[in-house]
């Protein structure tokens, strides 16, 4: 467990800011992944760590480091927060910068020309970087303060639903492009919680496919790589065996095999939540009958 005895304060001054961004963090029992998260973050201008009521050391960890801790209160953090900074940085708390990466974001926010920009993410397993498996993805990270939103999935979503845990993605009004380095993210510190967590994600994808999807990012082939992740899998959804179909799609297609035990581990686990997504439809549906 991590002391809190001597903290090293994360904030820097006005004259020492070198990445004038704001940083929004999602975070819910990170107190393992978060003081790396936030460590890669200094020099950044602010830090907000809205925390989920965690019940382990997140928020003092956090406070400890010289970022402003939140209470999760089922809001868009973007629109209720303080903000200072023009830019601002969605992070999960497994996430943290390169020093390539905090320099290329620091010249790419003083582009006119661009208010968004796709972040790819380099994801580490069971002490590996995975580079097969269709593990390693892009998001919109960092958009200009204003022109970025989180998508609506449901036509009667209300707050209640609006978890940033649930890793729903950002649609942003203007130009976009991908920057060229990537954020570390270690998203599996133990098997037993990188479990339980995406087992609420299935929760929340079988009710948006129960309820039917409305979202700005629709399932799409020809688009971004979120919606052609979704079209996959709706695609798939009736299929019979389709969970074991995904897991050679991931394993053998996609190379997965090429990553050694954790890329068997990833795309087994990956296979196994694709089924839990299709079983909790099956229950949703049987339920209504």
């Amino acid at each position: 467990m991590r002391t809190l005895a001597e903290p090293r304060p994360l904030r820097p001054t006005d004259s020492t800011i070198t990445l004038p961004i704001t940083v929004v963090i999602a975070a819910r029992n990170e107190a393992h992944n978060l003081p790396r998260c936030l460590e890669s973050l200094r020099g950044v201008g602010e830090v907000y760590v809205v925390d989920s009521n965690s019940s382990d050391e997140t928020a003092e960890i956090a406070r400890s480091l010289g970022a402003t801790v939140i209470q999760f209160t089922w809001q868009w953090a973007m629109d209720n927060l303080p903000i200072t900074y023009d830019w601002i940085l969605l992070l999960d708390a497994d996430e943290a910068l390169t020093p390539e990466l905090s320099e290329e974001i620091g010249q790419a926010i003083r582009n006119p020309g661009f208010d968004g920009y796709y972040i790819s993410l380099q994801m580490f397993f069971l002490g590996r970087a995975l580079r097969h498996g269709d593990a390693s993805f892009c998001k919109m990270s960092l958009f200009r303060r204003g022109h970025g939103h989180f998508e609506c999935r449901l036509e009667d979503q209300d707050t209640s639903m609006c978890d940033m845990e649930v890793h729903e993605h950002v649609v942003v009004s203007g130009r976009t492009a991908r920057l060229r380095n990537s954020l570390s993210h270690r998203n599996c510190d133990s098997l037993s919680r990188y479990i339980r967590k995406h087992d609420a994600y299935s929760n929340w994808e079988a009710r948006v496919w129960l309820e039917g999807e409305s979202s700005e990012l629709p399932p799409s082939l020809f688009a971004t790589q979120t919606q052609r992740r979704r079209w996959l899998k709706k695609k798939l959804f009736g299929v019979p065996g389709s969970p074991v179909l995904f897991f050679l799609y991931k394993y053998f297609l996609r190379l997965g095999i090429l990553d050694g035990r954790p890329g068997l581990i990833y795309c087994a686990l990956q296979s196994i939540q694709f089924f839990h997504i299709k079983a909790k439809i099956y229950e949703g549906r049987t339920s209504k009958a």
